[in-house]
């Protein structure tokens, strides 16, 4: 698997990473036993993914804990943890600035490691975003010098929130909901390679949408449902577009991942994973990069017919 550049100070990272939170209990997800948790980690170990993805807030707690113990063991200079700060092990939020260092000793203390990679602001409102106006980032400066972490950002959607990041801080990560549906950002990707900052690109399957196995009549429950019918026939509609641009005969979920893989400012994609198969399919996707034409089509796509819509996550 191709390796790309994410921080100055930490190895390069592999185009595709696992977003864990299907470790946490009661996440969300189907639930996962120890032992399954546990091989699904040492199954990404195995088929090569360095990156690892988490939160203080998946599964309160427990998906920090849960691959804390599946790394153990595992050579530290091997693996990139990024985890975050801003949604509570407790299931609530707290972005106040005097709570990172809190927060960050919870994480390593579950994560069982003396450092992570990188630590980023959780889907923070806009305003915490704006380094004139907050002291978070002299306090995550501060813990770059203690060597509790090596790089910092936040976890956002929009283009806007994006430049209003990287203009105002010194932040070395973002990770931004990209995929097909959802190319905001990717407008403020051009800034982002100026100033040297890698991308996590988060949700590259629409929440199971970019997978092709929902359409108009589909019915949701927990999380996912959220969407109402109206937008339920919409996604469907646009989904059925993406099928004709890529052809009947490609894998839609590997479609999705490659056209994410393939942004020059992209560092590595985090799909959910819920079997080691799956994994092994995220991995496959990336393989042979996706050809030009399809990511163009796919970019004008979006332009002309999904950016008015402004669709809801």
């Amino acid at each position: 698997m191709k390796r790309n550049p994410y921080l100055k100070t930490t190895q390069k990272v592999t185009e595709i990473g696992l977003g864990a939170w299907q470790l946490g209990i009661n996440s969300g997800w189907k639930g996962l036993s120890d032992r399954e948790a546990a091989a699904l980690v040492h199954g990404a170990l195995d088929l090569g993914i360095n990156f690892y993805d988490t939160a203080p807030n998946y599964g309160h707690g427990t998906g920090e804990e849960r691959l804390g113990k599946a790394l153990q063991g595992v050579d530290r200079d091997r693996i990139v943890i990024n985890t975050k700060f801003g949604h509570t092990d407790h299931g609530t939020m707290n972005y106040a600035s005097d709570y990172i260092r809190t927060s960050l000793e919870g994480s390593l203390k579950r994560l069982k490691v003396d450092y992570v990679d990188s630590l980023i602001i959780h889907n923070p409102p806009s305003e915490f975003l704006d380094g004139n106006q907050n002291d978070h980032y002299e306090i995550l400066e501060r813990l770059i010098e203690e060597g509790k972490i090596k790089g910092y950002g936040a976890s956002i959607d929009t283009e806007a929130d994006a430049r209003l990041l990287l203009s105002t801080t010194g932040s070395t990560v973002i990770e931004a909901f990209y995929n097909i549906l959802h190319q905001d950002i990717a407008r403020a990707f051009d800034l982002a390679i100026e100033r040297g900052t890698a991308i996590i690109a988060k949700i590259p399957l629409d929440s199971g949408w970019l997978s092709g196995k929902y359409g108009a009549d589909a019915k949701f429950e927990g999380v996912r449902s959220r969407w109402s019918r109206e937008e339920i026939e919409q996604r469907a509609m646009l989904v059925q577009r993406v099928r004709e641009i890529i052809g009947s005969e490609a894998s839609m979920a590997q479609v999705a991942i490659a056209f994410c893989a393939a942004h020059p400012a992209v560092s590595t994609v985090i799909p959910g994973a819920l079997t080691i198969d799956q994994l092994a399919q995220n991995v496959a996707a990336v393989a042979t990069p996706l050809d030009a034409s399809t990511v163009d089509a796919l970019r004008t796509f979006y332009e002309k017919e999904v950016a008015q819509l402004h669709l809801p996550w």
